[in-house]
C-alpha cells in the first residue's frame, strides 16, 4: 500500500459510523466495579516511504503499564477540551510531538480495559522525518511498525497467560525487540482489519 493509498483509505475509515463505538477488552468480565476513567491515545501513521506506526515502550519505573508498549496518551484531563486535544497533549508531553506536524483524521471505537480504562483512539497522520525526544520520566524508547505487518492478516498472534488463576487471551504483534499486546495490540488488530476491509 502506497502512502497515497494508504491516506485514502484512512481517511475512509474515519468517515466511517464507529461500529461498535464501543469495544470492551476480553479479560472484562462481568460489570467493571467503577466507570472506566476517560483516556485518549494518538494513533500516528507515519507516511514515509515505507508507511509505519508510532509507538512507544513506557519506563519501566512508571506505577501503571511500566515497560508496555503502547501509543502515546494518557488520561483526558478537565483542561482538556476534547480527546483529541489530550492526545495530542500527551504526545508532546511524552515524545516533543509538535502538535502542528499532526494532522488529525478522525477517531476509532472507544476501547474499554480490564484496568479501569475507556480509551479513545485518535488517528493521526504524520509527516516522515520527525525527531523525538522521549520524556525521561515516561517512555524509554520511540520505535515504528511498518504498515506492512498491520496488513498481513497472520502478523498478529494468540497467547495466554495465567493471570489471578485465570487463563488470558490476548493479541500479541511481531517485532524483534519489543512485546506489544493488551490494548495497543488490541487497538492495532481492529485498525488492520479496517484497512484491509475485513467483513
Amino acid at each position: 500500500m502506497t502512502p497515497g493509498e494508504l491516506r485514502a483509505r484512512l481517511m475512509q475509515i474515519a468517515a466511517e459510523p464507529l461500529v461498535p463505538p464501543v469495544v470492551y477488552g476480553e479479560e472484562i468480565i462481568g460489570e467493571l466495579e467503577k466507570p472506566p476513567v476517560p483516556a485518549a491515545v494518538l494513533v500516528p501513521v507515519i507516511l514515509g516511504r515505507k508507511p509505519s506506526i508510532l509507538l512507544t515502550k513506557r519506563t519501566s519505573h512508571l506505577t501503571k503499564h511500566a515497560g508496555q508498549v503502547s501509543f502515546p496518551g494518557g488520561r483526558i484531563d478537565k483542561e482538556d477540551a476534547d480527546p483529541e486535544a489530550a492526545a495530542l497533549r500527551e504526545a508532546e508531553e511524552e515524545v516533543a510531538l509538535d502538535p502542528t506536524r499532526v494532522e488529525i483524521i478522525g477517531r476509532m471505537s472507544d476501547y474499554v480495559t480490564g484496568t479501569g480504562y475507556r480509551i479513545t483512539p485518535i488517528l493521526a497522520l504524520l509527516p516522515p522525518g520527525l525527531t523525538y525526544q522521549p520524556s525521561p520520566h515516561e517512555v524509554e524508547f520511540v520505535f515504528e511498525l511498518p504498515i506492512e505487518t498491520i496488513l498481513d492478516p497472520n502478523a498478529p498472534q494468540r497467547q495466554h497467560r495465567d493471570v489471578l488463576g485465570r487463563s488470558r487471551e490476548f493479541w500479541v504483534w511481531p517485532h524483534p525487540e519489543h512485546f506489544i499486546w493488551g490494548a495497543t495490540a488490541a487497538i492495532l488488530v481492529h485498525l488492520a482489519r479496517k484497512l484491509r476491509d475485513d467483513k
